[in-house]
């Protein structure tokens, strides 16, 4: 052919745009097949191309939309394969990639196996805090003592979820959190604090594996870099209670479980102030980038609209269950009312405050597993 290299882009592009739009309209038969083939081919040699010359990388900021959109719908069980090769060769790109929100997994909370943190459900390419998270894999059976969730970095050596993980995730206003116990699952799972490396362990008591009485409705975890100081008073709002020595606690109320030791960015929206059994027990309230809303829930006024009654139903939650263990019930500060956005990011950073103090041994640990070296508090 004697058509320059941007003119057999373009003609390549053209058919692939054909294909694209014949499948939004459900119209895919009305190619021919020689067409439809011929396309599927246009869009290998087009990533080819893109892959190998340079001058080429610029044009397809404009025309790379389609060539995503192809790669997910002409290759459905390969598509991202290509996509990420595609994206590996055009960096400038990313200004349009948009988060990908693969299906939840079938199960939660058994046969976990390895998996990495956070891609699972928000993928961002070329995040620099993302390519740090640790990995995690799954020891011993589900339901023994045994069973727990280990953090490994990318040379393989094991990191804590606690220590390791930064706080703040990439993108303004994006917190890390750690899933601790899947929506809809019973084991009560937790971050051990005094385990080295703080793996994901059941929590005993009485000799025995503890679970809820019910499902949990929420995904439900821990902010990494945090720490609700036991030696700290909080005011008469929260009836003056001390913190219960553990990291913040947080409730996902996105709709798609989470896999347990998964690291996911979430957007802040609120807090309760629990107090159980005389210790103060913030549970923040936010919601993951993956979840359908979640461009358009910034507060708790937004999250009653499109999810009606989730803060009473935590806030009950909360309150009840430890009820059937023979526990009273438990109570709230605030008057029993949410703090808002602003109040719970304070709460958020005094923790993280607490954290690097603990870490500087300003404070006495006890039996807390913590870093020799410390690493960025800040996150």
């Amino acid at each position: 052919s004697t058509k320059k290299p941007k003119e057999r882009a373009t003609s390549l592009i053209r058919s692939i745009e054909r294909l694209a739009e014949a499948h939004r309209s459900r119209n895919l038969n009305d190619l021919p097949l020689t067409s439809t083939l011929r396309a599927k081919a246009a869009l290998l040699t087009a990533i080819a191309l893109v892959a190998a010359a340079a001058g080429l990388i610029a044009a397809m900021r404009t025309l790379s939309r389609p060539l995503l959109f192809c790669c997910f719908t002409v290759f459905p069980h390969g598509g991202s394969r290509y996509a990420g090769s595609l994206l590996s060769h055009a960096r400038p790109l990313t200004a349009f990639a948009a988060p990908i929100s693969p299906s939840s997994p079938s199960t939660v909370g058994a046969n976990i196996g390895h998996h990495s943190h956070g891609h699972s459900y928000y993928h961002r390419p070329f995040s620099t805090v993302a390519a740090a998270l640790p990995s995690s894999m799954v020891v011993g059976q589900t339901d023994t003592e045994e069973f727990r969730v280990v953090f490994k970095d990318e040379e393989g050596r094991k990191v804590s979820p606690w220590h390791d993980v930064p706080l703040q995730a990439d993108g303004k206003g994006l917190y890390h959190f750690i899933t601790e116990i899947p929506r809809l699952s019973k084991a009560k799972m937790e971050v051990d604090t005094k385990d080295e490396f703080n793996p994901i362990k059941q929590d005993i008591k009485k000799g025995k594996l503890r679970y809820y009485h019910g499902p949990i409705f929420w995904n439900y975890g821990c902010f990494p870099q945090t720490w609700e100081d036991p030696n700290e008073r909080g005011g008469k709002e929260v009836d003056e209670s001390f913190g219960d020595n553990d990291p913040l606690d947080v409730v996902e109320v996105g709709q798609e479980p989470l896999e347990m030791g998964s690291v996911t960015p979430v957007k802040v929206l609120g807090a309760l102030s629990m107090i159980d059994d005389g210790e103060l027990d913030w549970k923040i309230i936010a919601i993951k980038v993956s979840d359908p809303h979640f461009d358009s829930i910034d507060s708790l006024e937004d999250l009653e609209k499109f999810y009606p009654h989730t803060i009473a139903g935590i806030r009950e939650w909360f309150r009840w269950y430890k009820v059937p263990d023979g526990k009273p019930l438990n109570s709230f500060g605030h008057d029993g009312q949410a703090i808002n956005k602003t109040a719970a990011e304070k709460v958020i950073s005094e923790t993280n405050e607490a954290y690097k103090r603990l870490l500087k041994g300003e404070v006495a640990k006890g039996k807390l597993w913590i870093r020799v070296k410390t690493p960025d508090a800040a996150g």
